[in-house]
């Protein structure tokens, strides 16, 4: 009897699903309004146009990589997961190839190397500030790009969180002043390649980086293996 009523029940489940609407629609408009605020904007101004298209591109990149610093970190110890947190870990190697190869090659030219001015010294803001944000991520879902994702999905948990991200910067901003003569620089300034020279400096970060790599790896496996 149970046999013959299952079926009969699966296909009343199907008749009353409504039937999935149609995107490709939707995705043109939203190209053709994409392009059209693009050449507006670029009567005006290149710049603002070029940023307008860069930041669409790199929220779609977001959208479907899925890609976001807080799930690096939470992963791992929710689900076992560490694919994201590997993403991440390629991503600081690729860039570290590129910046270190524009810095090296202002500095061989004998030109200021760009970016010098965000070498700030480690001290107990470092921390401070790295276990705040922490939590701040952790309780808001999401960082900063991860935010920003799910705010142009519609999730309006995400859209307080970032109206409260734009007021804390506000507020860091204002004070940073503070924080940076009484606890940022008591402490000392470190700039890899000046220890242990271009070359060394880039194969040191790559390999630490190699080894969170193994390490995210082999968690993975572990846990898998235990459930």
């Amino acid at each position: 009897m149970a046999e013959q009523t299952r079926p009969a029940a699966s296909r009343r489940s199907s008749a009353n699903r409504k039937p999935k609407k149609n995107q490709i629609p939707f995705g043109f408009i939203t190209v053709a309004f994409i392009v059209v605020v693009a050449i507006l904007l670029n009567m005006n101004s290149t710049n603002v146009a070029f940023f307008w298209i860069t930041g669409t591109a790199f929220g779609f990149i977001l959208q479907k990589g899925r890609f976001c610093f807080t799930a690096s970190m939470r992963d791992p110890y929710l689900t076992g997961s560490t694919s994201i947190t590997r993403a991440v870990i390629i991503a600081f190697a690729l860039t570290t190839i590129g910046f270190t190869a524009i810095k090296y090659g202002y500095s061989s030219a004998g030109l200021p190397i760009p970016g010098m001015s965000y070498v700030v010294p480690i001290s107990i803001a470092t921390l401070i500030g790295a276990f705040m944000f922490g939590i701040g991520m952790v309780i808001a879902g999401g960082c900063a790009s991860g935010t920003l994702m799910r705010v142009g999905e519609g999730f309006f948990m995400n859209a307080i969180a970032l109206v409260f991200f734009i007021i804390g910067s506000l507020w860091g901003a204002h004070d940073f002043g503070w924080w940076k003569e009484f606890f940022i620089s008591k402490g000392p300034s470190i700039f890899l390649p000046d220890v242990f020279g271009w070359m060394g400096a880039v194969l040191l970060q790559l390999f630490v980086l190699l080894g969170l790599y193994v390490l995210a790896e082999q968690y993975e496996k572990k846990r898998g293996s235990s459930h």
